[in-house]
This record gives structure tokens, C-alpha cells and sequence, in this order.
């Protein structure tokens, strides 16, 4: 899979009240592979809803999203949840780490879906908490920990099966800006040195700094594409 996402004339609509919202518009988008991107746009522009369609959590009312050579349109039940499982790691503003769990344990989770022993599972997991920097970390609980060293551990289970998609819904939404910084440079080097795609939602012009472009969205439409600044700078600046 080279993760490059197409998004051809997508439609989405709910109902809510007995009224029908059109929150994604006959939108067309296409993200390239290895690049980190930021998705902006004032609230009900349908950022999260595009984020769930491309990570297989919905599907479109018609269209296609397709994500490297797949047409999640023609997957359903068991078959996008494998997908799901094998190609997209999801980061979450509120962490959603079990507390009954250690660092470790809560890393290993979506490993549960591979066919890997329960000593591969615990190696995998302790590789990817140290390349988030919490190799000491790992056999604490989420109790135990600062709200940064959580979101890094939200992170390494996001990372656990390798996938080349990330998909990261308000990050850094619940994090100060130090703490957050240090989260964002970490998605930094996993787009950088490991060449996942990232698509992150953000209200933070500040951190969509650090993504190499950032997408604008307007009532379920496309707005405005940016070329950001290569580097960190220009959110720092």
C-alpha cells in the first residue's frame, strides 16, 4: 500500500432532528503518500467525518474514498475492519487508553488482531514505546502518567502494527502548548523517518504548522490548499 488518498465527489449527510445535514459536498481530494498533512476548518466542515470515511469508521452515501489500492466503498463488515486493523492507526484528543492497563498492555491491544505470539506482541510493544521515548514508562498505568507521556503512549499503539496511515482527530487538544509541541514533533519524525502519512485535525493554525501542508474545509467542501514551511519553524515563530 503506498497510502496516497483519493477522495472522489464524496457526499455524507445525517440526520439529526428529523432534518437532514449535508456535512461532506461532492468533495474531491487527493493526498500523496509519505506527506504529513493538517486539516482545518471551522466547526461542522466535516473534518471528522472525512477522517472517519478515509479510516474505514464510515462509510460515504456515495462516491469513493479510496486509501492506496482500495475502494473502501466496496468493503464492509469483517473485511473493512481487517483493513482498518492492518493499514490506519488512530490518535485521539482524549487518549482512550484503558486504565486497568499498563503502557505496555494498552500498546499491544490492536496486536491482539495479528498473528503474532504473546511474546512477539509484548516485543512489538516495547519497540515502538521506546521509539516514543517511554521505554521506562512502559509498565506504568495511564494514572501514573503526565498527559503528554499518554498521548505518546496513544501514539505507539496507533504505531503498533506498522500501518502507513495515522489519523489523528485534536491531538493536542488537551495538552499544553509545551506538552503538545513535544507531540507534534514526535509526529514529525514518524512522518519524517518513517514516512507514514498523517492526517491531523486541528483548530491550532500553531500546530498545523508543523504538517508539510495544510487542507482547508468549508462547509463540506474544499477550500484552500497551503504549502507549509518545511520544518517546525513556522509553528514556533
Amino acid at each position: 500500500m503506498d497510502a496516497a488518498i483519493d477522495i472522489r465527489s464524496v457526499t455524507k449527510t445525517y440526520v439529526r432532528g428529523g432534518e437532514s445535514l449535508r456535512v461532506l459536498d461532492g468533495l474531491d481530494l487527493q493526498m500523496a503518500g509519505g506527506t504529513f498533512y493538517a486539516l482545518m476548518g471551522p466547526s461542522g466542515s466535516g473534518k471528522t467525518t472525512l477522517l472517519n470515511l478515509i479510516g474505514g469508521l464510515d462509510h460515504a452515501d456515495s462516491g469513493q474514498v479510496i486509501v492506496g489500492d482500495d475502494d473502501l466503498m466496496q468493503l464492509d463488515g469483517s473485511a473493512l475492519a481487517q483493513w482498518r486493523a492492518a493499514n490506519v492507526g488512530f490518535v485521539f484528543q482524549g487518549f482512550n487508553l484503558l486504565p486497568v492497563l499498563t503502557a505496555r498492555e494498552n500498546v499491544e491491544l490492536p496486536l491482539l488482531l495479528a498473528p503474532l505470539s504473546r511474546k512477539q506482541r509484548r516485543e512489538q510493544a516495547e519497540r515502538v514505546l521506546e521509539l516514543v521515548g517511554l521505554k521506562d514508562r512502559m509498565d506504568h498505568k495511564p494514572r501514573e502518567l503526565s498527559g503528554g507521556q499518554e498521548q505518546r503512549v496513544a501514539i505507539a499503539r496507533a504505531i503498533a502494527s506498522d500501518p502507513q496511515v495515522i489519523l489523528a482527530d485534536e491531538p493536542t487538544g488537551d495538552l499544553d502548548r509545551t506538552t503538545a509541541d513535544q507531540v507534534l514533533e514526535l509526529l514529525q519524525r514518524l512522518n519524517r523517518e518513517l514516512k507514514k502519512t498523517i492526517l491531523m485535525v486541528t483548530h491550532d493554525p500553531r500546530a498545523a504548522g508543523y504538517a508539510d501542508q495544510t487542507i482547508h474545509l468549508d462547509k463540506g467542501k474544499l477550500g484552500r490548499i497551503e504549502q507549509n514551511r518545511p520544518t517546525a519553524d513556522a509553528a514556533r515563530s
